[in-house]
């Protein structure tokens, strides 16, 4: 019997869905869909070897949900059209025939967009660049444009896509719906006093701020109903500006995951540099046990939870209840298997995976995973 049985091996519950253990694949964008964001059989080997590997949950890179301005990279993964949707069913399938849960997260990039197919234009809650120049390994290059405002009437389209996008998903077969709401993109936007400077109900006080994330909520739920998992992730940091930190420290983080946790989400998916460290300064909280603590839903850690000691550590001690991987998963796809197995881990080769592109390669499909046929 595995050491880890009773932590990461234990059963777990989102909602009505129990979940085999604790083991999630991350959203790790990849670029590697077709070039009108149709998922290909890369995509669906890339997923299904997950799923093989012993986790109890896949969550897909952000997908866009609509065909304006929600794209943020050249060849990232659309669930927007029916043609996306048909091409997600088998991918669905067999992860799921696997024993594993998929989630769609569903990803505006707003004013962090680097590359579109229907646009030529961003759009963020206020006029706004990018700080840096766009991330090479995802084929980006040079600086990034300024994102025009979005109008009352374009809020109300953003938030439509959303929802449409969610009932595609549930008619591909997805078990649940995350909303990406962290590392920079469109709804982490809104909720960003350094980015969102309107001065209508959805800018000015953090309450405010945050009324863009309750609304897609609600609207969201509102379409697929309570059988479906809703989850939503969220972070301080961006990917074009790691260094920030909500202003407020911990009273912002109470006000966020409390409004997050009254609201008619599922669970609550931290993004964070490292999951076991203090979030908001010296002899602080971190930011899973602000959500744990505030939110009153189900927590998923992300960040820099390789080593299963440590992952077990946040589940032991209630800080977590899931850990999600994303560099540690494409080393080792079969990464509960192993762990489970107590058999070593490799180390994540960011030069081979990452460079000089972040898509697909061939040697990822062709892992064997300990224990399968």
């Amino acid at each position: 019997m595995s050491k880890y049985e009773n932590t990461l091996f234990e059963q777990g519950h989102i909602s009505n869905h129990i979940l085999k253990n604790r083991y999630i694949v991350a959203p790790m964008t990849r670029v590697s869909s077709e070039e009108d964001g149709t998922p290909n059989k890369r995509v669906h080997q890339y997923y299904k070897r997950f799923a093989a590997g012993g986790f109890s949950t896949v969550i897909t890179e952000g997908v866009y949900p609509d065909t304006e301005y929600s794209q943020g990279y050249d060849y990232q993964g659309g669930l927007a059209t029916a043609k996306h949707k048909e091409a997600w069913k088998p991918i669905v399938k067999d992860v799921q025939k696997h024993g594993a849960k998929m989630i769609a997260q569903l990803m505006h990039a707003g004013g962090q967009s680097q590359g579109n197919y229907y646009k030529e234009t961003s759009v963020a809650p206020s006029p706004f660049q990018p700080p840096g120049d766009k991330v090479s390994v995802y084929g980006g290059e040079g600086a990034f444009p300024i994102a025009e405002e979005l109008s009352r009437e374009g809020i109300d389209q953003v938030k439509q896509g959303f929802v449409q996008s969610a009932l595609l998903a549930q008619e591909a077969g997805f078990d649940g719906i995350e909303l990406h709401a962290a590392n920079g993109y469109l709804l982490d936007q809104f909720l960003s006093e350094s980015i969102n400077v309107r001065e209508d109900e959805y800018g000015g006080s953090l309450e405010n701020r945050l009324r863009m994330l309750l609304e897609t909520i609600h609207e969201v739920r509102k379409a697929i109903g309570t059988n479906m998992i809703l989850g939503i992730r969220i972070s301080q940091l961006k990917a074009t500006d790691p260094d920030y930190r909500w202003s407020g420290g911990e009273e912002d983080a109470k006000i966020i995951f409390s409004a997050l946790g009254a609201s008619e989400v599922d669970y609550i998916h931290i993004s964070d540099d490292d999951a076991a460290t203090p979030g908001f300064g010296e002899n602080t909280m971190t930011m899973p046990e602000a959500a744990q603590k505030y939110g009153n839903v189900p927590v998923i850690a992300c960040g820099s939870l390789a080593d299963p000691d440590k992952a077990a550590a946040l589940i032991e001690n209630n800080i977590a209840d899931f850990t999600a991987i994303a560099r540690q998963a494409l080393a080792n796809p079969d990464t509960p298997i192993r762990v489970q197995k107590g058999l070593p881990l490799d180390k994540f080769d960011k030069e081979k995976i990452m460079l000089p592109k972040a898509y697909v390669k061939d040697f990822e499909l062709d892992q064997e995973l300990t224990g399968q046929k």
